[in-house]
């Protein structure tokens, strides 16, 4: 009998099989991570972009909201190759035509690899936080029994069971299923062998990976209501990750503009592209990635290049040059409220279809 109090409730220590997706780049406010806890769900602050002194305030503030159990997720990622100096002033160009209405001048243009990991490791082993979770890979295996050591929980975003039956061996404790209808960037180990990402719809994926592991699997993709949550559930999985409809919450840290997109956007409007950040990553589609011609540079380097122009937009409340990440399973459900809300919704409507 399908029930809300999952082996993963029991491992992270949280009353409803929900885990609020860490976002990064500012979206997972302390506020919006304190609440979704709060709520009885784990919530997750997105760190990847964060210096270690700024993740640091974050867990203090975040601990100051909530004392129920949250995460920290980072990028387990070797920086691509530098590009070359012709692909750079390809890439720089192609920038500059896109942002002259934006103002950016040549200076703005950085192509930077500034590594933060170490650092940003050492503040969750320092700081104990009680789940760390990772994206494009898993912790090299030195992190992975200091982590252990000290009782953390380490989770792990895969998108084949291949990735999955990898993580559970270097020791992640669950895995995230994440299904290319996911919104943002793809978790996917591998860009060499799958150049956009692994192309394996979630509720595809998780069954298959379910059979390969021993660990808890958590559903990413396509779940935003209780809904998705019971067929997640149905399917074999022990809890689901939400990011999209959690991004229009009141507390959720991203522009105006960009929430109103996510409620005006439907089904038809993501693609995958990688011209924001040089990893394929889901998002609505815009002027900027319809614009952008020349070839994206490996990541950081193109990150660090578009930032200019992402900032820029920002400024000018114009989404149509804003990183728009964004799942498939947008209508009807994302709208404004809080994340505690969204939560309660989830898990009423979950129980009246068990019921």
């Amino acid at each position: 009998m399908l029930t809300m109090s999952t082996d993963l409730c029991d491992l992270l220590k949280i009353k409803y099989p929900i885990i609020q997706a860490g976002m990064a780049g500012g979206a997972t406010t302390p506020a919006l991570v304190a609440s979704v806890s709060n709520a009885g769900g784990l919530g997750t602050l997105g760190a990847a972009y964060m210096k270690s002194e700024d993740i640091k305030m974050a867990i203090a503030e975040i601990r100051k909201l909530t004392d129920q159990p949250f995460a920290v997720n980072l990028f387990c990622v070797e920086h691509g190759i530098e590009p070359k100096q012709n692909e750079k002033e390809a890439v720089k160009q192609e920038l500059l035509n896109i942002g002259r209405d934006l103002s950016i001048s040549e200076s703005d243009i950085q192509f930077n690899a500034a590594d933060y990991f170490e650092d940003q490791f050492n503040v969750l082993i320092e700081e104990k936080v009680p789940v760390i979770s990772t994206a494009f890979g898993t912790l090299p295996e030195d992190k992975v029994i200091l982590a252990k050591d000290r009782g953390m929980t380490i989770t792990v975003m895969v998108t084949t069971a291949e990735e999955a039956i990898l993580a559970e061996k270097i020791g992640a404790d669950a895995v995230v299923a994440q299904g290319s209808d996911a919104g943002g960037h793809r978790s996917t180990f591998e860009l060499s062998r799958h150049k956009n990402g692994a192309d394996i719809g979630t509720f595809s994926l998780v069954p298959q990976i379910k059979d390969q592991v021993t660990i808890p699997v958590i559903a990413a993709g396509g779940v935003n209501d209780g809904r998705s949550l019971v067929a997640a559930l149905a399917l074999g999985a022990s809890g689901v990750q939400i990011g999209t409809r959690f991004l229009s919450s009141d507390e959720a840290g991203i522009h105006q503009v960009y929430k109103e997109k996510l409620i005006d956007s439907n089904e038809e409007d993501t693609v995958i592209t990688k011209v924001f950040s040089g990893r394929p990553a889901r998002g609505i589609l815009n002027q900027f990635i319809k614009g952008f011609k020349a070839e994206p540079l490996a990541y950081p380097y193109q990150n660090s290049a578009t930032k200019s122009i992402r900032n820029a937009a920002s400024k000018n409340d114009n989404p149509e040059y804003m990183s728009l990440w964004a799942g498939q399973n947008l209508r009807p459900i994302v709208k404004t409220q809080p994340a505690s809300d969204i939560i309660n919704e989830i898990i009423v409507q979950a129980e009246y279809i068990l019921k």
